[in-house]
């Protein structure tokens, strides 16, 4: 299985205004351990959001001030 974003794509990200408007299956970059990666919304509960990535990893939960915005393009 491959990922939805590739090394190498280039990805539009769009600032993240309001994080109620998120869902499940929406690709954020976020902040985790200190670092900026991209990944995927897997399920949310009371302001938190728990990513992941689309090979089945978890990585944990998120507030929603660890989010910085929401993927909107990815081109080659």
């Amino acid at each position: 299985m491959t990922g939805k974003v590739e090394s190498g794509q280039l990805c539009t990200v769009k600032p993240m205004e309001d994080a109620s408007l998120l869902g499940v299956g929406d690709i954020v970059l976020c902040r985790v351990g200190g670092a900026q990666y991209l990944h995927l919304v897997k399920a949310m509960r009371n302001g938190q959001f728990q990513i992941g990535n689309n090979r089945g990893g978890i990585n944990g939960w998120i507030s929603a001030k660890a989010i910085f915005g929401i993927l909107i393009e990815v081109a080659d």
